[in-house]
């Protein structure tokens, strides 16, 4: 069977220009093409985890608008169920402001919008189908007491966590001991442990030393090292021609779910999530780029 994922989250409009280059602080750049997509990091780890097979469930909250609309049937289209989103009234849908350049590196701004309007009141409003989870799935988003009301409870039911603290912030250690797995990329590892070590296997086990029962860090496409049940590991990434590396971290943990959730070992989930999200970066976009798991397992 199908696990069940529930994504709590945000949801946002993506705003594209292709550039040549990032451009620097006061510089203006001339842009290829332009266009609009379904983003924000819930919505897109949803949507990777749809694809990826999961059963999901998104709790999120979107604007009465048409932005917030187009989201929500973008979502069913991927079989995501959508009947825990929060339509907030005289408030906009939220936007990211992305500039991808021909390197594939991007810089993204974001107006959270109705994000900011997910509150612990409205977790409590689906208790009940969160208790259903085999996997809770969380970012940074979202209001931070928000956060930790959502790991909280999850505790309480003794349903798994993975928290991708992204964007990088401070997490409170007595919140973090609670998270199952945690999946911050280099500089979000380097933040939440307060080191500045270079050593990436140095962050990862002080961060185990918190109390996280799993540490995952990504490292691009020199793929992951996680700690696990005392256990270092560095599980190679894929090297391939990146156009757009938004979603990338997205689509890796939204496959990652719903591997550990089938019951695959941490190797395993790490290789696949990998391979998903090398294939992401090959394509314009956020969740146009995401894969589906026939494409993970036919590809290469």
């Amino acid at each position: 069977m199908n696990p069940t994922i529930i994504v709590i989250g945000s949801s946002n409009t993506d705003m594209i220009c292709r550039v040549p280059f990032i451009p620097k602080p006061g510089e203006t750049v001339l842009g290829s093409n332009f266009f609009t997509v379904q983003g924000g990091k819930g919505a897109n780890q949803a949507v990777a985890a749809a694809r990826a097979g999961g059963n999901v469930t998104f709790i999120a909250c979107v604007g009465n608008d048409a932005f917030g609309r187009q989201a929500i049937e973008s979502y069913k289209a991927d079989n995501i169920d959508t009947f825990c989103i929060e339509i907030i009234d005289n408030v906009q849908t939220g936007v990211a402001l992305i500039n991808v350049a021909d390197s594939g590196e991007n810089c993204i701004s974001v107006a959270p919008g109705a994000n900011a309007f997910l509150t612990p009141q409205i977790i409590d409003n689906y208790r009940a189908v969160i208790a259903k989870a085999d996997m809770v799935l969380l970012q940074l988003e979202i209001p931070i007491e928000t956060v930790y009301h959502v790991i909280r409870l999850a505790h309480s039911l003794n349903i798994p966590v993975i928290l991708n603290p992204a964007p990088a912030r401070y997490i409170d250690p007595d919140i973090l001991r609670w998270v199952t797995v945690l999946t911050p990329n280099e500089h979000e590892a380097a933040i939440l442990s307060g080191f500045k070590e270079p050593d990436v296997s140095a962050i990862v086990t002080k961060l185990n030393s918190l109390g996280v029962e799993t540490v995952i860090v990504t490292t691009g496409n020199k793929g992951a090292i996680s700690y696990h049940k005392g256990s270092l590991e560095t599980i190679p990434g894929i090297t391939v021609n990146a156009v757009d590396t938004t979603a990338a971290g997205d689509t890796f943990n939204g496959y990652l779910a719903v591997e550990l959730a089938k019951g695959k070992n941490i190797k395993e989930a790490i290789t696949k999530a990998n391979k998903a999200a090398a294939i992401s970066v090959t394509r314009m976009g956020a969740q146009p780029s995401i894969p589906s798991s026939s494409e993970v397992e036919n590809w290469l």
